[in-house]
């Protein structure tokens, strides 16, 4: 039954938001104790129990909740984002039941996602928490009339990765007695086929290029609290999906499409890289650096499919290098991009701007902005000691795993290889950034902005301070996976 709390407090929340009962106080509570919740469940997931009520019989679809070591990481991003994202940002004052309403029923969709075992509703819990995300951009969003066509773009690329997603589990549901995760094996028919259709589906709701374009603008437009939601947590469905579904469902269809999902991903990180240097404003900087990232934890992804497609060693019955580094850097990104969009919405609610020709020299009046944001920044870069340095380190040593000095370099060690160069890409825009943002000339509208309060720091300090736990050490999550 706790499970089935987690997923219900924050729509109770809605509720009594949308009944006017005091939105923020609510919604507060409601993350809150969704976070003590939701990390005691991670930690004990034998002490959250299971639920599995049948819904039909053929094919077998039942309202099932359990938890494992992958779901409990992602559990744990989804609770800790969320108060965060509850916490930032500025309300439009009169609008305050579609903001926190809109948050709690995000969260709502996204841990019912992660804590579903049957196919149906981890599809249908997603497609929940996406209709707040496309009402708060469209609606609340910044930029003016273009915010409505940004949602409209996002709304039209985000449907059309889940129909052609929706495509491929039907027509691997149709050749399975039961769609629960516990019961999915290789199908026998059209694995190459469901394959492109899971690849091409989860890709477009992660942003795999050439899918990509949707993401970076409606990060940009859209309000703090559900950029950090969007980008940190339910991005995070598409690949925890093809690890949990893709592999399992269609291992050899997978394999059939390695070489071009290797290829893709390196267009995400190299080429979208060199895109975000592009940009001149912080917050399509941050959106397309999402994009990017992306492309690494496809790389694991990339590897383990290479690797044979399982995710969990047969011999220790713990998640695989690979599925480890994916989950782990999945994890890393969603805190640290979280991070980084409250940052951001707090450089423009002090300056008045997000262009970075327009700042400069903010560090002197608001150190403590500064020195969060070089935090996310040295994290973002992969500076050891932070968690992103673990997952991407990992991820690295997963396309060498069963490697070989004899051997001649596999599709994955050169894409690998190719890959490492993200990491200098990176370091150039976001030290760019900061030092744009926050050196050099003060610039008139940073000389008078004030430092951040102490209701303002606490999302970041939450966040940053996850950031150096798990750096620090990281088997405070890989411990989980096993």
């Amino acid at each position: 039954m706790l499970l089935l709390a987690l997923i219900l407090i924050p729509i109770l929340a809605a509720l009594a938001v949308f009944a006017k009962l005091p939105a923020r106080t609510i919604t507060l509570g409601a993350a809150g104790i969704n976070l003590i919740l939701g990390l005691y469940a991670a930690l004990c997931p034998t002490c959250a129990g299971t639920m599995d009520v049948l819904v039909l019989e053929n094919p077998a679809i039942s309202f099932s909740l359990g938890l494992d070591g992958m779901s409990a990481v992602m559990l744990s991003l989804t609770v800790i984002v969320t108060l965060a994202a509850a916490l930032s940002g500025s309300c439009p004052d009169g609008r305050e039941r579609l903001w926190y309403a809109s948050i709690n029923l995000i969260a709502a969709g996204a841990i019912g996602a992660f804590v579903s075992t049957n196919l149906f509703f981890f599809y249908a819990f997603h497609e929940l928490a996406l209709i707040p995300t496309f009402l708060m951009i469209g609606i609340l969003g910044r930029g003016g009339h273009e915010r409505v066509n940004i949602a409209w773009k996002t709304t039209i690329y985000l449907a059309f990765g889940s129909i052609i997603l929706l495509g491929g589990l039907i027509l691997a549901g149709i050749q399975l007695e039961d769609l629960s995760f516990s019961s999915l094996q290789p199908v026998a028919e059209h694995q190459n086929a469901i394959a492109l259709l899971l690849i091409i589906g989860f890709g477009t709701l992660v942003s795999l290029f050439p899918f990509h374009s949707w993401a970076a603008p409606a990060y940009a437009s859209a309000p703090a609290p559900v950029a950090m939601l969007h980008a940190g947590v339910l991005k995070k469905f598409g690949l925890y999906g093809l690890l949990r579904i893709g592999l399992a469902v269609a291992p050899d269809g997978m394999k059939h499409w390695l070489n071009l999902l290797l290829v893709l991903l390196l267009f995400n990180i190299l080429w979208m890289g060199l895109v975000t240097i592009n940009q001149k404003r912080l917050d399509n900087m941050l959106g397309a650096s999402s994009v990017m990232h992306m492309g690494y934890i496809f790389l694991a992804i990339g590897a383990a499919i290479a690797a044979g497609g399982n995710i969990v060693d047969p011999t220790t019955q713990s998640l695989t290098l690979a599925a480890s580094a994916a989950v782990l850097l999945m994890f890393a990104h969603g805190i640290s991009i979280a991070l980084s969009f409250s940052l951001a919405d707090r450089i423009e609610a002090k300056t008045g701007t997000l262009e970075m020709n327009k700042l400069g020299g903010l560090a002197k009046a608001a150190p403590k902005l500064a020195f969060l944001f070089g935090l996310v920044a040295m994290a973002s870069i992969g500076l050891p000691g932070l968690a992103n340095f673990a997952g991407e380190i990992m991820v690295f040593f997963s396309g060498f795993e069963g490697w070989s000095p004899e051997q001649a370099l596999g599709p994955v060690q050169i894409t690998t290889i190719i890959a490492i160069w993200g990491v200098v890409i990176s370091a150039v825009y976001m030290l760019r950034a900061f030092r744009n943002t926050f050196h050099g000339p003060a610039a008139d509208r940073c000389a008078s902005a004030s430092d951040l309060t102490f209701a303002e720091k606490a999302p970041a300090i939450l966040l940053s301070l996850v950031l150096l736990a798990v750096g620090l050490c990281p088997n405070l999550l890989l411990n989980l996976l096993k």
